[in-house]
C-alpha cells in the first residue's frame, strides 16, 4: 500500500472513532467556547443565533419588569453553557437596583434554571442549577442581599423545543418574584 492510501485509511479510521466517541456517553457534546463570549458584538457562534442588544440569558417575569420599569428582553444560553454574557448585565443590574433601592426593595428573587431536552435528566437538572447559580452570583456581587436570592432548577422538565430555535428558548434562567 502506498503512503497516500495509508494516510487516507488512517484518516477514515480516526474520523470514525471521533464520530463514535462524540455520540456516546451521558453528557451532551460540549460546544466550542466562543472566541468573544463576553462581547456584546459576538457573532452568531456565541449562541447559535445573531445577538442583538435585547438578547440575554435571563427571562425577567412580566410582574418584575412592569414594577421595576425593565425593558422586555429574551433569555437564552448557549448549548451546554451557564456563562453570562455582557448583554445579560444591563437587565440584571436593573433587577438589583429595583430590589435594593426601588419598588421591590427587601423582596426576594427566585431564579429558575432551565435546559433544553437534549441530555439526560440528571445532567439537565445540574446544568439548570448552574445557570441559576451563575445569575445568583452576579446579583449577589452587585449588591443583592444574599438571603433575598433563591435558586432552583427545572432542568428540561418544561422544555418544549423540537429544533435549535425551540431549544434556544428552553435554555434560560427565569427571574421571578420570590415568596
Amino acid at each position: 500500500m502506498d503512503l497516500s492510501k495509508a494516510f487516507k485509511a488512517a484518516g477514515w479510521v480516526a474520523g470514525t472513532c471521533v464520530t463514535l466517541l462524540a455520540c456516546g456517553g451521558s453528557k451532551p457534546p460540549v460546544a466550542a467556547p466562543p472566541a468573544q463570549a463576553n462581547s456584546a458584538n459576538a457573532g452568531p457562534s456565541a449562541r447559535g443565533t445573531t445577538q442583538s442588544p435585547t438578547t440575554s440569558n435571563v427571562s425577567i417575569s412580566d410582574e418584575i419588569r412592569s414594577r421595576c420599569g425593565i425593558p422586555d428582553a429574551d433569555a437564552y444560553f448557549a448549548f451546554d453553557s451557564a456563562h453570562l454574557t455582557s448583554t445579560d448585565h444591563s437587565p440584571l443590574d436593573l433587577v438589583v437596583k429595583c430590589f435594593t433601592n426601588g419598588p421591590l426593595a427587601g423582596r426576594s428573587v427566585k431564579l429558575v434554571g432551565r435546559a433544553d431536552p437534549r441530555g439526560e435528566s440528571d445532567y439537565n437538572m445540574t446544568l439548570g442549577q448552574s445557570r441559576a447559580d451563575a445569575v445568583g452570583v452576579y446579583l449577589d456581587a452587585r449588591g443583592m442581599a444574599r438571603g433575598n436570592t433563591q435558586t432552583t432548577s427545572r432542568g428540561s422538565m418544561d422544555a418544549s423545543g423540537t429544533n435549535e430555535s425551540g431549544w434556544q428558548h428552553d435554555r434560560r434562567v427565569d427571574v421571578m418574584l420570590g415568596n
